[in-house]
């Protein structure tokens, strides 16, 4: 068992990930303590085999919402608890597996060493990797980077990355949207509108099959609109913004 962070703790949002979330967050707990698990309103049995879990580990805590309100509002509600609760930085990674808990220990150094950052994975695919969802993040990435002038955010779209919890709650509690699929790169550029600055760091990232255990809530037209329209927002705020970003960017020191 890991000592306890006092600071920086792992948080998972889930929703009816079947028994892919267990081998998720043994995963975890292998790296990092504490871990804190947010059921989303799940209907199957993942709040039973996690309250089993949690009453072994004592680096484990579960946070259940009474019915589905989406990622970034599962996410809102751990890290209003873990705000809540003495932490300044959270690691989020989604629950089905893709992506690599031994990568942990890394990200959460790099937060350690640099905190006023925004700590990003740069995912590296596999063979395993739908090549359409590949190709078609390339637009949301490069619709972020427009918005944040280039700023550096490798992949917007990529949940596995290290929040500073204060501006992190700031921007959200700011905005009614971020609450879905739009939480990623929403969350990314305008923690980067309010000086954030990103760092990137590469990390493995596996697409299960449904025969594997794979579970995916994404679906290609529903949440598709979703970025497009959140996009459309992001942009009207970067016009806005664009003097602030331009003389921001003229005043950084190169790195």
């Amino acid at each position: 068992m890991t000592s306890p962070s006092g600071t920086h703790l792992v948080l998972i949002p889930t929703y009816n990930t079947g028994t892919k979330i267990v081998e998720t967050v043994r995963g975890a707990r292998a790296f990092w303590n504490p871990v804190w698990v947010v059921i989303d309103g799940s209907t199957d049995d993942t709040g039973r085999w996690l309250a089993e879990e949690a009453a072994r580990d004592p680096g484990l805590r579960i946070l259940v919402l009474p019915e589905n309100q989406g990622k970034g509002a599962a996410i809102l509600a751990g890290v209003s608890a873990a705000s809540a609760a003495g932490f300044t930085h959270v690691l989020t990674m989604d629950a089905d597996g893709q992506h690599t808990a031994a990568s942990i220990p890394e990200f959460m150094a790099a937060s350690a060493a640099d905190p006023d950052a925004l700590i990003l994975g740069r995912p590296v695919f596999d063979a395993s990797a739908p090549a359409l969802r590949v190709r078609g993040r390339r637009i949301s990435n490069w619709w972020a980077n427009l918005e944040t002038l280039w700023i550096g955010i490798g992949d917007s779209l990529f949940g596995f990355r290290v929040y500073p919890i204060a501006p992190l709650l700031a921007v959200m509690r700011a905005s009614r949207w971020m609450r879905r699929f739009d939480f990623d790169p929403e969350a990314a550029v305008r923690l980067c509108w309010r000086g954030i600055r990103p760092v990137n760091r590469a990390t493995p990232v596996r697409y299960y099959r449904a025969s594997e255990g794979g579970v995916s809530h994404f679906r290609y037209g529903r949440d598709n609109l979703l970025l497009s329209w959140m996009h459309v927002r992001l942009f009207c705020g970067f016009v806005v913004r664009l003097p602030l970003l331009i003389w921001r960017r003229s005043r950084a020191s190169p790195r």
